[in-house]
């Protein structure tokens, strides 16, 4: 586990453009899937692209490709939205998404930027509240994309009700929709996946699992105090207070102002006892 985190840590470390979005994601399902075979899933990446460019001819303006990519995608490979069970820790998977050919709107977006970059569209992500999106710029303006239904462009109209139900009870006219249209960087896609493994675990009361992802997630936001004292929390629960102490204390200086800096001062006194009768 130590090597594979390292290995994580190393693919982060470099210029955010240079990051491997496909690896990352891949490496993740590693905790999942302890023997996942990282590179052939990559070489199944790479083949869906060699055969959609294989049928794109050069001339082929960006409009067409993502046509083209639609139809690829969801016509001949047959992927779809997974409305049945939309929190199924698989969805969060990037290798049993390839597998299942089915997802959540961030992994499907995941494939879809993967392929469509293989295929020479400059895409990218939108971390839009609630249901992530892909976009794409043109010469007239920007191209929304929902990868969950499709690769359905998204009007601004539509966009904008999705705001609304996102962010309620703000009115949508109030809001700056173009804020919430800014392109995400692999590293804040990265960390949207580690979040939703981290939210459909701990609601299942899986606390190895939710460690293992906020371990990673640490990773990607070491900077996070919030997800410092939340992997602090999962720590006490799993009754191992000397590390709970540890994050938490971690918490509280970063974090000296916060909302629930009372509580979680008291959570630490509460460990520390915990933790004297264990020596």
């Amino acid at each position: 586990m130590r090597s594979e985190l390292h290995a994580f840590e190393q693919i982060l470390s470099g210029k955010e453009e240079r990051l491997d979005l496909a690896r990352a994601c891949l490496m993740i399902a590693q905790d999942a899937y302890p023997r996942l075979d990282v590179d052939r899933y990559l070489g199944d990446i790479e083949r869906m692209a060699i055969r959609l460019r294989a049928r794109i001819p050069q001339s082929g303006q960006p409009e067409e490709r993502v046509v083209a990519l639609n139809q690829f995608l969801y016509g001949d490979l047959g992927f779809w939205g997974n409305t049945d069970d939309y929190y199924d820790p698989r969805n969060s998977y990037l290798n049993e998404v390839l597998e299942r050919r089915t997802g959540i709107p961030i992994t499907l977006s995941i494939v879809y930027l993967e392929v469509g970059r293989r295929i020479g569209l400059r895409l990218q992500g939108v971390s839009f509240p609630g249901h992530f999106l892909v976009k794409l710029r043109l010469k007239k303006g920007e191209l929304v994309l929902d990868p969950f239904t499709g690769g359905e462009p998204r009007s601004e109209s539509d966009l904008r009700s999705r705001l609304e139900q996102a962010l309620t009870p703000e009115r949508p006219r109030q809001l700056d929709l173009d804020r919430y249209l800014a392109p995400a960087t692999p590293r804040d896609i990265v960390a949207r996946v580690l979040r939703n493994l981290k939210g459909i675990y701990t609601k299942d009361g899986k606390l190895e699992r939710a460690l293992a992802v906020m371990q990673r997630l640490l990773l990607v936001l070491p900077e996070s105090a919030e997800e410092l004292r939340d992997r602090g929390l999962i720590y006490a629960q799993l009754e191992c207070f000397r590390p709970a102490v540890a994050d938490l204390q971690s918490y509280l200086r970063r974090s000296p102002e916060a909302a629930d800096a009372s509580d979680i001062h008291a959570k630490v006194v509460e460990l520390r006892d915990a933790a004297s009768r264990l020596q």
